[in-house]
């Protein structure tokens, strides 16, 4: 357990320091500007706009996913397991959804434990043996536990406030015209929401880590999320489905695959990499 425990406070610590980075970067943008008038402008902006989205992120990703609400007479098993998982992390009971998907996947979503849901595609359960899927909605849970809704809305908050200051700097931003300037001014203006979104991806690898390792300790064996993560890896390459670029983070692997370039700029880890970290847990459990 004392791995587990480190393991998650270090992805906590990293994310940290991310969010740090992104910060500084949003100052130092706002200081090429010129004027603290203007950053603080269109960081209300973007801040005022991930408000909105944080508190109705539940509603909006349940409805672009299509998800639909069940009760437990529709999935007995699946609701039994939720609670006995609950249970042993001390959260209240969230509410739970199914997508209309064959594609074997999983989403938490909620501002916080009192108002969460989880979504679960119809694949998953047909595809995943029971102590499988007792460690994909651990890792759910962990999702919940964790606030990590509210990290990626201040993390977007801060990334789009970055995106909105290179662009001001670009139409409104510096006066000299010398070469030397306009040359600086263009590379912050490409490089900035490029670096911005970088670190946000970055936070969100680090919360998908930091999920495996409590998903592990809450359902009790790593290696039931981590057979799960293989099979739905393999399932996600077999059956992609369409989802909206904006949900796309949530799901517990990626919906669709990419590889190369695209892979760099994925919100979700490496599946081997995942598999090997919960797989050095093991120990710690026997």
């Amino acid at each position: 357990m004392t791995t587990t425990k480190q393991s998650t406070w270090g992805a906590t610590l990293r994310t940290t320091i991310l969010m740090a980075a992104l910060g500084g970067l949003l100052v130092v943008i706002g200081a090429a500007i010129g004027g603290p008038s203007t950053a603080l402008t269109f960081l209300f902006i973007a801040l005022a706009i991930n408000f909105f989205a944080y508190f109705f992120s539940d509603k909006m990703a349940l409805k672009m996913s299509r998800a639909e609400p069940i009760d437990e007479s529709e999935a007995p098993r699946l609701y039994q397991i939720v609670r006995e998982l609950t249970t042993r992390a001390d959260l209240p009971m969230p509410r739970l959804y199914m997508i209309p998907q064959d594609q074997p996947n999983a989403f938490a979503t909620g501002r916080n434990p009192k108002h969460s849901a989880v979504a679960v595609t119809r694949g998953i359960t047909k595809l995943l043996s029971e102590d499988e899927l007792r460690g994909v909605l651990a890792h759910e849970l962990t999702h919940i536990r964790n606030r990590d809704i509210l990290i990626q809305s201040v993390a977007s908050a801060i990334g789009a406030a970055i995106t909105y200051l290179a662009y001001m700097f670009m139409w409104f931003g510096n006066d000299d015209n010398s070469p030397l300037s306009l040359v600086a001014g263009l590379a912050m203006v490409l490089l900035a929401p490029i670096a911005a979104s970088i670190i946000q991806l970055s936070i969100s690898r680090q919360r998908e880590y930091a999920a495996d390792a409590g998903g592990a300790e809450i359902c009790g064996n790593p290696e039931s999320l981590a057979s799960a993560l293989l099979r739905l890896e393999q399932g996600a390459a077999a059956m992609p489905m369409q989802v909206n670029q904006a949900a796309e983070p949530l799901y517990i692997v990626k919906p669709f695959s990419g590889k190369g370039m695209a892979a760099l700029f994925s919100t979700h880890p490496p599946i081997e990499e995942r598999v090997r970290r919960l797989r050095q847990m093991r120990p710690s459990f026997s």
